[in-house]
């Protein structure tokens, strides 16, 4: 159990994290969490985020990038564009009803990439990640976003969003982001049989290298690769790996790979002492509006989640 004072701490927050921390941390009744996810569509990041949709089902005018960014620029990714807010709102666990209608308005919507329609996805892995998961949780018919998966994952059992390039070798952001949104399909649609040895071999791409090294040297992938922040955009990191094993274990009936254990010591290891996590980077665009603390102070959302993955390990080992 976490301490009253990390517990204080974590409740006073908005409702996109405090139903979590109810949920996840603290044991509530499940009315308790449900009144307070309720809440996300009236209140704080929820309700200024449905404010900003557009008429036509989209945000800032565009299905990945605003209206009117320029692409010849060398400017920053902005995350203010449809498929970021569905994405934000999903995970702060705004309801579907919120956004009655939005699925259909979003048929009209295109691509940027050669106009191709929305639902259908493109040909960016961690596009159609999170195309697939928001059609999943608002009724689109994103069904055909499934077999895109099954047949691009890579001879090593990841994906690349690089693959339209030629790349033939995986990535870590583009296998998680892949991971995370077959997952999704199986708990939305209890079809496990359809994705379970697609997942499985993706899943030991990642195992294989202890969720960040190489396997050619053995070192960090990245030299972010084991930084811990939020919100997640595609970047890759060991907390949101980890993070998605407890969901998958969980589906799946099964225990954690022991080839997590080294990156579960390093989310350890970063606690500070009054129980806390600090953020550790963010990815510079716009933004409608910042969810979490700056970079070097305390972050309520990377301690909800490493505090989470920390309960889920110790709770599955045995003397």
């Amino acid at each position: 159990m976490i301490s009253t004072e990390l517990s204080d701490w974590l409740l006073d927050s908005d409702p996109a994290l405090r139903w979590q921390a109810e949920r996840d941390l603290l044991g509530a009744e499940e009315t308790t969490w449900q009144e307070t996810r309720a809440r996300v569509e009236h209140e704080g990041f929820g309700a200024k985020l449905l404010a900003h949709q557009d008429p036509d089902g989209q945000w800032a005018g565009g299905a990945f990038f605003p209206a009117d960014f320029a692409f010849a620029d060398d400017g920053s990714q902005p995350w203010t564009a449809t498929t970021w807010a569905l994405k934000d709102l999903r995970e702060w666990g705004l309801t579907a009803s919120a956004l009655e209608g939005t699925a259909e308005k979003l048929e009209s919507a295109r691509w940027e990439y050669e106009n191709l329609p929305y639902w259908g996805g493109e040909v960016d892995v961690c596009i159609n990640s999170w195309t697939l998961s928001n059609g999943l949780w608002l009724g689109a018919d994103v069904d055909g976003i499934v077999d895109w998966f099954l047949g691009h994952q890579q001879p090593d059992g990841g994906w690349n969003c690089e693959w339209v390039e030629g790349s033939k070798v995986s990535s870590f952001h583009s296998t998680l982001n892949a991971l995370v949104a077959l997952l999704d399909y199986q708990l939305a649609t209890g079809d496990a049989a359809r994705v379970q040895e697609t997942r499985a071999r993706g899943e030991e791409y990642l195992l294989s290298r202890d969720l960040f090294r190489t396997r050619s040297t053995g070192d960090p992938f990245d030299g972010r690769a084991l930084a811990l922040f939020h919100p997640r955009r595609w970047f890759y990191g060991i907390l949101p790996a980890l993070d998605y094993f407890r969901e998958a274990t969980s589906a799946d009936g099964s225990a954690p790979d022991p080839r997590m254990e080294e990156a579960i010591g390093k989310v350890r290891a970063r606690r500070s002492d009054d129980g806390t996590w600090t953020q550790d980077h963010r990815l510079d665009g716009d933004v409608w509006f910042h969810v979490d603390a700056p970079v070097g102070e305390p972050s309520k959302w990377v301690t909800l989640q490493a505090q989470r993955v920390l309960d889920w390990w110790d709770g599955t080992q045995t003397d």
